[in-house]
């Protein structure tokens, strides 16, 4: 009998001490479900949102058109713009699936971009790319891409007199420091809330993939605009 006393005792004390912390692990638990879902949901609508942005029709009509006027005139270019184009698409529709991927592939994406947009603008965009990145480091795909997608969309599609954008990326076994500087349009831009929307959407991706481990600094000045991200190499 007091053997029994002694483990209902037991029990009633330990339960005290038991309760909560079952109640925190279940918590815990269905917050990471949550989170995790919420994740899931996040990067599916972020991933839509990329491809409606990059893939849009408008980048892809002008770089058709620019192809045809290729094609017309037999230029020696063309070979170098559909494999360019092939690559992009190859890349954004089936080698960026994962959460993280290499930062050297994110470079070869941004760099056919960029060749593509020289292609399209000519002598109106001075492009300055500067990449020292590690091999080793991972980023989530098509974040990068998002800004320089914006610099040339409100840098230069406007400007009819000669336009720049200035990018750096570098790269540690800590962080990636990513820079891009613009030229400000003197015509303003039409649909405001459309970059907005774009930059609500990179600021939910980071939140969601990076949280606390990312920086990221936007300013318009009089005649630029420049964006400082950092992100914690993955």
């Amino acid at each position: 009998m007091k053997r029994l006393f002694s483990f209902s005792v037991f029990f009633s004390k330990s339960i005290k001490f038991l309760t909560p912390t079952a109640l925190l692990l279940m918590f815990r638990f269905y917050k990471n479900q949550q989170n995790y879902l919420k994740l899931n949901e996040q990067k599916k609508i972020a991933e839509l949102t990329a491809l409606k942005n990059q893939l849009n029709p408008h980048f892809l009509f002008n770089t058709l058109n620019n192809l045809y006027a290729l094609a017309i005139k037999k230029s020696d270019q063309t070979p170098e713009v559909i494999e360019k184009l092939s690559d992009i698409l190859d890349y954004m529709l089936y080698r960026c699936n994962s959460k993280f991927v290499s930062i050297q592939k994110e470079i070869e994406l941004i760099e056919n971009y960029i060749a593509l947009e020289k292609i399209r603008y000519g002598n109106r965009v001075r492009i300055s790319f500067q990449n020292s990145s590690t091999e080793d480091s991972k980023i989530a795909p098509l974040l990068l891409l998002t800004f320089i997608e914006n610099a040339f969309k409100h840098g230069v599609t406007q400007e009819l007199k000669e336009a720049f954008i200035s990018i750096t990326i570098s790269s540690d076994n800590n962080h990636i420091i990513f820079n891009i500087e613009n030229s400000k349009s003197t015509i303003p831009v039409g649909n405001k809330n459309q970059q907005c929307i774009g930059l609500n959407n990179v600021q939910k991706q980071l939140d969601l993939l990076y949280g606390d481990d990312h920086s990221l600094d936007i300013k318009e000045e009089s005649d630029k605009y420049c964006v400082r991200l950092i992100l914690e190499a993955k």
